[in-house]
């Protein structure tokens, strides 16, 4: 055989790129390739791309919340401090999880791992997202003096991140702690 099929795929592709002219998009190939940057301060530069692609609205992902949590009020001119509202939240939810993205789509692995375990329990919890706002994210950093998201309330008490609760589900602590928190259903 005169070559392996990788190769053979790879020299067409090869030489299929090289008769279109540079520029356009990667959807010539069957690929799409988003972004969404964001200013956030915290994000490495190596995460963040180098322009920003747009897509029309009808390709955009609808967003629909379901029934896996209760979304937290969103912040009105109530005159509320955002330190006051992040107490709020930790006490009036006995599970609340400050995260990147919802529950539905998180915008980080870790947050996504987050929910993840999360669910696995069945219990109701709160979640707001800390990129839709720069001030409540300073503000949930302040309340807990923990630099990093997602930050997960259990009972009040500030446990940590996915690794911390990722451990307490491994040795059972995490259900341990959650027993007495009521179901969803």
């Amino acid at each position: 055989m005169a070559g392996s099929l990788p190769n053979i795929i790879l020299k067409r592709f090869a030489a299929r790129s090289l008769s279109k002219p540079l520029g356009g998009s990667l959807c010539n190939y069957g690929l799409r390739f988003l972004t969404s940057a964001t200013n956030d301060p915290d994000t490495h530069d190596d995460f963040k791309p180098a322009n920003k692609l747009e897509t029309h609205d009808d390709f955009k992902p609808a967003i629909k919340l379901g029934t896996d949590f209760k979304p937290a009020n969103k912040l009105e001119n109530s005159g509320v401090s955002l330190k006051d509202l992040v107490e709020q939240d930790v006490k009036e939810n006995p599970v609340m999880i400050y995260m990147k993205g919802i529950p539905e789509l998180p915008l980080c692995g870790f947050s996504s791992l987050a929910v993840k375990i999360l669910q696995l329990y069945d219990v109701p919890f709160g979640a707001r997202d800390v990129l839709e706002d720069a001030e409540l994210k300073s503000a949930v950093k302040a309340f807990s003096n923990w630099p990093t998201f997602p930050q997960i309330f259990i009972k009040g008490e500030f446990l940590g991140g996915s690794d911390i609760i990722l451990n307490m589900h491994q040795s059972g602590e995490l259900k341990d702690l959650l027993k007495d928190v009521t179901s969803k259903k």
